[in-house]
């Protein structure tokens, strides 16, 4: 099952891609509990899709997650996943724009899997783990390296992490994939440049959820933002990057610069 959050009547809509093309109405929220089916259907094309998740979730970042990529900076394999947080604030869905921040020289896309939690979690089993995850989307953890590397040297990661727009998410929930086993590609104006295997994860999915719950509890909509292989690179305004991920779907944007 494929859920979407778009945009209808001005107000934001959960839907389920009933056939290629066509969207069906679900009555309420799927983080409300049981999923039931409405009556109106639209086409996907003439949809404002949405980050399909609710209005203030939480955002968990992991980084350096890829087991390749972790050989590759010499760094030995951590022994804990390495856990940040984004704010709500630097949400935002397929097609919607990053913003370029004013003054900056170094930003970087990060082509990522992003966990979507379904049900209240806490303290959970890591075989029990992937019954508290709704689905799965694809998501850009977008990142301004300069900042992040003054921040790196304090031992923490912030504001670097943290620009508005710096955390697409979507283009909807898959419902059905196998987390541990999916093609995940990065292509930057139309050129592949991150192309890699959910099983090449230090962490998967299950065991992320069981080290989080362990201490937080994780709430419906949270989102877990896994890691990112190598490949990572800059980007400008102007530039389109997508991230395309097996069974899950496209989420596209643009950049744009600051005109604030």
């Amino acid at each position: 099952m494929k859920i979407y959050k778009f945009l209808q009547g001005g107000q934001p809509r959960f839907g389920v891609l009933e056939e290629p093309g066509t969207v069906r109405m679900m009555k309420a929220s799927p983080f409300e509990g049981s999923i039931e089916m409405g009556e109106e259907t639209w086409p996907l094309s003439s949809l404002v899709l949405l980050p399909p998740t609710v209005a203030h979730p939480r955002i968990f970042g992991v980084g350096l997650n890829y087991k390749s990529h972790i050989l590759e900076t010499g760094r030995p394999l951590p022994e804990i996943p390495s856990i940040f947080m984004k704010p709500d604030t630097a949400l935002i869905g397929h097609g919607q724009s990053i913003v370029y921040p004013s003054g900056s020289t170094v930003v970087h896309y990060e082509t990522e899997l992003v966990a979507v939690i379904g049900r209240k979690a806490r303290s959970v089993a890591r075989e029990d783990a992937l019954h508290y995850v709704l689905g799965y989307a694809c998501g850009n953890d977008v990142s301004e390296r300069t900042i992040q590397r003054k921040e790196m040297s304090l031992g923490l990661m912030t504001v670097g992490k943290a620009f508005d727009t710096f955390a697409p998410v979507g283009p909807c929930i898959d419902t059905s994939v196998d987390p541990s086993k999916l093609r995940m590609r990065g292509r930057l104006n139309g050129v592949v440049v991150q192309d890699c295997q959910t099983s090449d994860l230090l962490f998967g999915v299950d065991a992320l959820v069981a080290y989080l719950s362990k201490s937080i509890t994780l709430m419906p909509g949270d989102l877990i933002m896994t890691g990112t292989p190598g490949g990572i690179g800059p980007l400008k305004p102007g530039d389109i990057f997508e991230i395309d991920i097996e069974g899950v779907g496209v989420l596209r944007n643009d950049v744009i610069g600051d005109n604030t």
